[in-house]
């Protein structure tokens, strides 16, 4: 074990549940380490996770902006404003959208370097935990190598699942990366669950155009959220 780089601290992850711990813990002395697979749209490893790269912040990247134009071509009028012809650029939208993504995700590298007497550690690739608190981490480029810790905290996420009869494809069907990137708006779109990443994306492409239907197994839209929110969310 003499080889096995040594840590207090290994966080499997760096969503916000894993880098907002890593962080936590170099504050408090502990040496850390954060560990994660995720490869941005540049091609670049990338921390921040679902939530960052292909979640929260682009979602609301693009509700903002949808936000805007719905305004530009429904409420504006109520205040003497008009605009014909309006059209959304939605490649423009997009690349909004991912320098966006980018400042966020770039952010955390800030925040991992900010204690500079003990900065957090990124580790770039797909941790598996071993017996024996030791974490192998295979590279983005094959090889791999072994880190040890006296605490190891799991953060490694979500990930869409795949239906077997609906296999995704990003081109017909997507996931919610998928749906991040359509280059046009579409003529309609089926948004499989009502949780909040769909009704988010949904909301996008509804203001946009898009004929958008809702499929949730449940009786109640974001089952797991407030009632007056999961309301409003299907009013919209």
């Amino acid at each position: 074990m003499s080889d096995v780089q040594q840590y207090d601290v290994v966080v499997i992850g760096g969503g916000p549940g894993g880098y907002v711990a890593a962080i936590r813990a170099a504050q408090l002395g502990l040496k850390t380490a954060c560990v994660d697979a995720f490869i941005g749209k540049d091609g670049k490893p990338a921390l921040g996770g679902t939530c960052l790269n292909i979640g929260c912040i682009p979602s609301k990247a693009l509700l903002d902006s949808s936000r805007q134009f719905h305004n530009l071509t429904h409420t504006f009028k109520d205040h003497g404003i008009s605009a014909d012809n309006a059209r959304m650029d939605v490649p423009a939208m997009i690349a909004r959208k991912d320098k966006i993504v980018k400042q966020f995700t770039g952010g955390i590298t800030t925040l991992f370097k900010g204690n500079k007497a003990n900065p957090v550690t990124p580790i770039f690739g797909f941790a598996t935990l071993k017996p024996g608190k030791v974490v192998s981490v295979k590279a983005h480029d094959g090889t791999v190598s072994e880190i040890s810790a006296k605490h190891v905290i799991l953060a490694a996420g979500s990930a869409p699942i795949e239906l077997p009869f609906a296999k995704f494809d990003n081109v017909r069907i997507l996931d919610n990366a998928g749906a991040l990137d359509v280059s046009a708006v579409p003529k309609r779109l089926g948004v499989i669950g009502s949780g909040v990443i769909g009704l988010e994306l949904g909301s996008v492409w509804r203001r946009l155009g898009a004929e958008v239907v809702i499929l949730e197994a449940l009786p109640e839209f974001l089952a797991a959220a407030d009632t007056d929110i999961a309301k409003a969310a299907a009013r919209e």
